[in-house]
């Protein structure tokens, strides 16, 4: 027990026992023991007033000196709040400077609850969302940018996705957002101005595409006067000339379908749900057409003929056919090159494994880059420019599927594209859809 607590029990008893020996004295010890209690009674009501008065008023005057219960409650009081607003006053500080920090940011951030409710935002989310700090607070975020990208990125649980949205204040100015964690039960929404980028992303797919369709017209005519001249009687020291000057142009006719073919990829939307892909056909296919090739290496195929694809099937059999040629480049004669499509409850997968020769991990990363060649000595003998899997990317991203790349040096490679459940349909529903479209 406190010191404190004994000394004001003891007074008290004390008190008691002096009102009941008086009382005793007149013969009525109980009399004067309730006359006791009720004086205490009364004196400690009046020192709880003058307490909330204190209280009220802030002038304690009365409770500074003494070593009464009500000086120790004073002296408690006084100590938890000057702690209290030393914590303040920090906490005010602290506060201030995260505000000079954020609205010192280029970029727009928004701090939301866990119902999606903005809690605050800094200035650049003003100048590039239009978001009010005061009167926004309280509103939920996909109130206000009324983008279905928005309410989807801040219900997902994934904090590595973003996604571009058109400026709510000016039109032709894009925003990308994205998510992190923030706090207990908050998350921190990022806004960042990319109209430069995209702008320039656009030119460089603009200027790609019209270079490649310009460079179509003299390749066409350069491949045709090679040919005439490979069927015509010409010396003998101009056939090998001739016949690489051949290759060259059929490698740059190749290169310049590509470009195209990732330029359109690249300015194109999400592929529709409407039609339905038979991927396993579309296996059977590419796998037939490889199989002609002498020398190359066995293709093993484990295809569900039962799980359809809701996209886009010319784009469906580009990515089997990129990633079939890859394999089969960079694997032996005596190796073997696996395909795999299957279904499962969470979406659908493609598979193609081979067991060539493999990439080091460091170039994993940088795969899916245009012209990127791990050996551009070896891939430049063998035709390849480092497109094929920049188009793989481009046609799974408008499927809303993903590529995930596994190898080991001398062992082999595994490139993986999963599918979402909403692209996946079964070869009866699929039947159902190709009559409905037909009718």
């Amino acid at each position: 027990m406190p010191k404190s607590w004994r000394k004001f029990l003891i007074g008290l008893a004390l008190f008691l026992g002096a009102g009941a020996g008086v009382g005793y004295l007149y013969g009525h010890p109980d009399w004067g023991l309730l006359a006791a209690a009720l004086l205490a009674l009364l004196w400690h009501v009046r020192q709880l007033l003058a307490f909330d008065r204190a209280l009220r008023t802030r002038d304690f005057e009365a409770f500074r000196f003494g070593d009464g219960i009500w000086q120790q409650i004073f002296s408690r009081f006084s100590f938890e709040h000057e702690r209290g607003e030393r914590h303040k006053r920090r906490y005010r500080q602290l506060l201030r400077e995260i505000r000079k920090s954020t609205n010192a940011m280029p970029d727009g951030a928004v701090v939301v609850d866990a119902g999606n409710e903005i809690v605050m935002c800094n200035r650049a989310a003003k100048h590039l969302a239009g978001l009010k700090p005061k009167k926004d607070r309280g509103q939920r975020i996909d109130n206000i940018l009324r983008d279905p990208a928005i309410t989807e990125l801040v219900q997902s649980e994934d904090m590595s996705k973003t996604v571009d949205i058109e400026s709510p204040l000016r039109p032709g100015d894009w925003l990308n957002c994205r998510v992190v964690p923030y706090g207990a039960d908050q998350k921190l929404l990022m806004l960042r101005d990319v109209t430069e980028r995209l702008r320039l992303n656009r030119m460089r797919r603009d200027f790609v595409a019209n270079a490649s369709h310009e460079l179509r017209s003299p390749l066409t005519v350069i491949t045709g006067y090679l040919d005439s001249l490979a069927e015509e009687d010409i010396p003998a020291g101009w056939s090998a000339p001739v016949a690489q000057m051949m290759a060259q142009a059929r490698r740059m006719n190749r290169i310049v379908s590509e470009l195209l073919e990732l330029s359109r990829l690249e300015s194109a939307g999400r592929a529709n749900t409407e039609a339905v892909v038979d991927v396993a056909a579309l296996i059977a296919s590419v796998r037939k057409a490889f199989e002609a090739r002498n020398g190359s290496a066995e293709i093993a195929v484990d295809a569900d003929s039962n799980t359809w694809l809701r996209g886009n099937g010319t784009q469906i059999e580009s990515v089997i056919t990129n990633l079939v040629s890859n394999a089969l480049r960079h694997t032996p004669g005596e190796g073997k090159v696996a395909v795999t499509w299957r279904g499962h409850k969470n979406g659908a997968e493609l598979i193609v494994a081979d067991t060539g020769e493999g990439i080091a991990e460091e170039h994993i990363p940088r795969l899916t880059e245009r012209f990127f060649r791990v050996d551009r000595g070896r891939a430049r003998e063998e035709g390849g420019v480092g497109l094929g899997l920049a188009i793989v990317k481009h046609a799974l991203s408008r499927h809303d599927a993903s590529l995930q790349i596994r190898s080991v040096l001398g062992e082999g490679s595994e490139f993986r594209c999963r599918f979402p459940a909403s692209r996946v349909t079964q070869r009866s529903e699929a039947a159902l859809i190709g009559r409905a479209q037909s009718a």
